[in-house]
């Protein structure tokens, strides 16, 4: 049985929980959860997306999302409008307080990273990104590559790993 320490999956997930858990530690004395934080992110990134859109780009259910956005048109952080069009589509929109919380919370995230960041050089982290972002462009190329409904098969790609297995370490 294989070391899970070890492993660059479980090494990876658990990463992303500890800074998940931080960042959530921070944000609490400002009255907003990740899961909002995570929505007025998309919002900036994509002003008047229609609630189908923001299920998707957040992996949730369009009621799930629904009840997010209900929240944060009640807090006053954003403001549903009906598609000129389309009046059956509601585009979302961040309101100028939205912006002005998305602002702050981005700085605790940024502050997050970097105290997480601390005992790398910038050389390290910028290449921790560097290997980051090639690691997610070729998940995004396969899981694109993927037809809705077909699932990959394990192990059917092992051979492009070359002489590193999944945990990272010089296959024997």
């Amino acid at each position: 049985m294989p070391n899970t320490d070890e492993y660059i999956g479980v090494v990876i997930s658990d990463v992303a929980r500890l800074l998940r858990t931080e960042f959530d530690r921070r944000v609490r004395r400002l009255g907003i959860t990740r899961a909002q934080w995570l929505v007025l992110t998309r919002l900036h990134r994509h002003p008047g997306a229609s609630l189908s859109e923001l299920a998707e780009m957040m992996e949730v259910e369009k009621a799930t999302a629904g009840r997010m956005i209900d929240r944060l048109v009640a807090n006053g952080w954003v403001a549903r409008r009906t598609q000129r069009d389309d009046r059956r589509v509601k585009r979302v929109y961040l309101t100028p307080e939205a912006e002005r919380v998305h602002k702050r919370i981005w700085r605790v995230a940024e502050a997050t990273v970097e105290d997480a960041l601390t005992g790398l050089s910038a050389q390290e982290s910028r290449q921790l990104m560097t290997l980051l972002q090639r690691i997610k462009k070729t998940l995004v190329s396969a899981v694109d590559a993927v037809p809705p409904g077909r699932t990959v098969v394990a192990g059917r790609r092992a051979a492009s790993r070359g002489a590193r297995g999944l945990n990272g370490k010089a296959a024997p």
